[in-house]
């Protein structure tokens, strides 16, 4: 590899990292652009969509593209790629070393455990029910809908990789769950509950980088992400309303 190729290899991995895992995409542009910088090149092109990373080095024969094949929500990875932009803008690492320990950190899974996510699901869902509903009744019933309905989110992503399949199975089991608890006199309000045990499957984090990429001129990558955030969040909407229908 030669060492315009290796500069641009170590880009596209970092854009993709980023991307794969939540990024706004002006920061993904931002920090391909500081790490070629740093190695020297004067002038590079870079194009970032959601869908695939494209970068080229201006007055010499290098271009290459990475394609964006999946995409998450972990932004200790994103932050972890900063930081590591930020050790090659000091030259505390090499470019080498550089590609390598991006190569490391996009082959690593997520840092947080299975049960820590559970246990954050839990911790969302009660406290923003008794937020915004100010009640301590449906506490309980809550926090057991919110985190089932979040591990059959995570179990669908995990083996089926079925897009929004995974959000209106998870709404449709948090939409029974809430109507079984009320029935045998564990619950008091269904819409209570309800409100609350979505909380953890809300897409906040990529409706709000569609704003701000919409903001920053990406009118490609904004409009797409807001797309994306839109039909989950009707996923969810669609497996409660199945439920209300029936019920």
């Amino acid at each position: 590899m030669t060492a315009d190729e290796l500069i641009i290899a170590t880009c596209l991995q970092a854009g993709r990292i980023m991307v794969e895992n939540g990024s706004e995409i002006s920061r993904v542009d931002d920090t391909m652009m500081r790490i070629a910088q740093n190695a020297g090149v004067i002038s590079a092109n870079t194009y970032v969509t959601i869908t695939g990373v494209m970068m080229s080095i201006q007055g010499r024969n290098a271009t290459q593209i990475a394609a964006v094949n999946r995409r998450t929500i972990d932004l200790e990875k994103v932050a972890q790629v900063n930081q590591l932009s930020r050790e090659f803008a000091a030259n505390t690492i090499d470019l080498p070393t550089l590609h390598q320990r991006l190569s490391t950190l996009d082959q690593a899974s997520r840092s947080f455990p299975l049960w820590l996510q559970l246990l954050g699901a839990a911790l969302v869902s009660g406290p923003l029910m008794i937020m915004f509903r100010q009640e301590i009744e449906n506490t309980w019933p809550t926090v057991v809908m919110g985190t089932l309905g979040y591990l059959i989110f995570y179990l669908l992503n995990r083996y089926l990789k079925i897009k929004f399949l995974s959000e209106l199975t998870a709404a449709l089991m948090i939409g029974f769950g809430a109507e079984w608890a009320v029935q045998i006199g564990w619950g008091t309000n269904v819409n209570d509950i309800i409100i609350g045990a979505l909380m953890p499957l809300v897409p906040g984090v990529p409706l709000t980088n569609a704003v701000r990429d919409t903001l920053a001129g990406n009118f490609v990558s904004g409009p797409a992400r807001g797309v994306e955030a839109l039909i989950s969040a009707a996923a969810l909407g669609f497996g409660i309303a199945v439920v209300i229908t029936l019920f």
